[in-house]
């Protein structure tokens, strides 16, 4: 077998993000059997054609990576944009919008570009917020790159971050009348008896949903909050303020509360909404960091804020209400950034500020506020002054962001503060792993080998990971999987991880079920509240195991596990024959999130993208 080393020189891989692992067992399941608010796009997509633009004949078409909240938007104003036959100086240009993840293009920007493992390379980037406009400009700076970044920049739209809460939970805080914000949240995290103190003991701990900063829009401001209200001034976050002791402290208590980090709150909002389908929309979390459009679109039944899935769901039975943290937020801007990369050109700027100039006006303004958002000037639509879970004026004090350095340390900071995980690695070892992944010259397994030795990278030494392999008929007490690497912290076991995970190789079938119900059971008796306990599993296959075929008891268990000590469940479809739809179900059950990465050479970003929940 070809070592991790030659897959990493003849591929190109995505950046390895930073990322928390949070008191998690990381279960990646490696088959070797014989024969997925803002920012809620599939990270391991190059990006995703919102819909076929106009395209005429002599027209020049403008490429527009879009983060993903609003891509399907601007892709409809994109299309009436052509419709409408303007011109500049005698020149036609068509308008194509891609969905792209906000943290994934800044990175994919400041690496460089690959058009063909990227997408095309876009004319126009407007991604979720302009904090990522910062932190292009400062990667692109410390790796001696020309900037591409115009000195001034415009919005297109706007939507500030809240603290979103079930409303009998804002009520118990004295939700309307009270302002609450951050320092409310460190008091029910400090508090031992949680929620019993407000009077709920059924609701627990206060737990909140929070995504990964590296990656996320929501996350990256919600974490400058915290740090602000640390401060306990409304002033610019300096980087002596980062530096305080105290600070650091208030982030850590705040971080202890997160069930698990992520890459979109789309995993939350949804998990939320089954919760409330079955009555228990208290039980999982208490409240989480999202945009204020999305608190609308999840008490419109449609979390993914998507206007082809409106009305398909009722509106939720309890819905959700926006705290405006009172020591200040930040708004998610959508900077419109033209840029000036390699590739650009004179005509394609001309044409990408005139559809700038066309975003900006009523008619397309209308279109944002009627979806939820603000205009670029932060004024509410109807949507907002229409409802009683959204305040018009409920942001008291607006921050801006930090400077360029001090986001870097935000972002740097995190990753020392945020919890800490138990992974247990489990791979599936079949024999359809030998099979070839596409055009990439190497096997599934290669491929996924290298993915799982670069996954740990974005692990802290202080991390505790495990390594299980299951197939059938294994010599091993259990006969379906072989403990490779006890649970152990990275700094003392990475070697011989590396070493394990570089050794498997294909043997026999699948006993997907059995391996997911021991794993878990395995974890949820050493859990640890103090941490992230997940599992993470990769199959490139389906269940194949007489002896357990019982998918709906195992579900019925991750439904029952404790919501806060229970084992979360990631996975990863591997390959075209993984069942994604039964990985759905399970991770759903435990209240994860199922990662589609059925085109095999798409493992890499899949796997760094299920590293960020912790």
């Amino acid at each position: 077998m070809r070592s991790t080393a030659d897959v990493a020189r003849k591929r190109n891989p995505v950046p390895i993000i930073a990322a928390a692992v949070v008191g998690v067992v990381l279960i990646v399941v490696i088959r070797l059997v014989a024969g997925g608010s803002s920012d809620s796009a599939d990270p391991a997509d190059p990006g995703t054609a919102t819909t076929g633009p106009v395209s005429r004949p002599g027209c020049t078409t403008v490429q527009v990576a879009a983060s993903s909240e609003k891509a399907a938007l601007m892709a409809g104003i994109a299309r009436s944009y052509s419709e409408s036959g303007r011109t500049v100086n005698g020149a036609c240009y068509d308008v194509a919008v891609r969905s792209v993840a906000s943290g994934l293009a800044q990175q994919r920007l400041a690496a460089g570009w690959d058009p063909d493992a990227d997408g095309p390379a876009p004319d126009v980037w407007t991604p979720a917020a302009s904090t990522w406009v910062s932190l292009l400009r400062s990667d692109l700076t410390a790796n001696d790159k020309p900037d591409m970044v115009p000195t001034t920049v415009e919005s297109v739209t706007s939507t500030p971050l809240v603290l979103a809460m079930p409303r009998p939970m804002a009520e118990a805080l004295d939700w309307p009348d009270a302002q609450l914000g951050w320092s409310d949240v460190l008091g029910l995290v400090e508090d031992p008896e949680g929620w019993a103190g407000k009077g709920h003991s059924e609701w627990g701990k206060f737990t909140l949903g929070k995504t990964n900063p590296t990656v996320s829009t929501s996350g990256l401001a919600a974490t400058i909050g915290t740090f602000v209200a640390a401060t306990g001034t409304s002033s610019d976050l300096t980087a002596a303020d980062l530096a305080d002791e105290k600070t650091r402290e208030y982030a850590r208590t705040v971080e202890r509360s997160v069930v698990h980090y992520g890459d979109t709150t789309l995993t939350y909002l949804t998990n939320l909404q089954r919760a409330d389908d079955a009555g228990a929309a208290m039980s999982y979390l208490s409240a989480v960091a999202v945009e204020e459009k999305s608190v609308l679109d999840y008490n419109a039944g449609n979390p993914s804020g998507d206007p082809a899935t409106l009305g398909q769901h009722e509106p939720p039975k309890v819905p959700l209400v926006a705290i405006y943290p009172k020591e200040g937020t930040l708004y998610s801007d959508s900077p419109y950034v033209i840029l000036d990369a390699p590739w650009a050109d004179a005509g394609k700027k001309a044409g990408a500020a005139d559809f700038l100039s066309y975003l900006r006006e009523p008619a397309q303004q209308k279109v944002f506020t009627d979806a939820g958002f603000r205009t670029y000037d932060r004024k509410a639509g109807d949507p907002i002054n229409a409802s009683d879970a959204v305040r018009a004026d409920g942001v008291t004090i607006a921050l801006d962001a930090p400077g360029p350095a001090v986001l870097v340390q935000v972002r740097d900071l995190w990753s020392e503060l945020r919890k800490q995980a138990r992974v247990l690695l489990v791979m599936d070892v079949s024999g359809s792993m030998s099979t070839p992944a596409g055009s990439s010259g190497f096997t599934r397994l290669e491929l996924a080998q290298q993915a799982a030795v670069d996954g740990l990278e974005q692990l802290a030494g202080t991390d505790e990971i495990g390594l299980w392999s299951f197939s059938t008929n294994l010599p091993t007490e259990s006969g379906i999987y072989d403990e490779l690497v006890p649970i152990a912290p990275l700094a003392q076991d990475k070697a011989q991880l590396v070493d394990k995970i570089e050794a498997l190789g294909p043997l026999k079938g699948t006993p997907l079920y059995a391996v997911v119900r021991a794993a878990t059971q395995y974890m949820d008796s050493t859990a640890d509240d103090e941490v992230i306990n997940a599992v993470v599993v990769m199959t490139d296959g389906k269940n194949e195991y007489p002896e357990d075929t019982d998918l709906g008891s195992l579900v019925s268990e991750l439904s029952d596990a404790s919501l806060e000590n229970g084992v979360r469940v990631f996975s990863i479809a591997y390959g075209e024959g993984a069942d994604l739809d039964t990985l759905k179900q399970i991770s759903e059950a435990s209240r994860a999130a199922a990662y589609d990465a059925r085109n095999p050479e798409s493992i890499s970003s899949v796997f760094s993208a299920v590293l960020s929940n912790f």
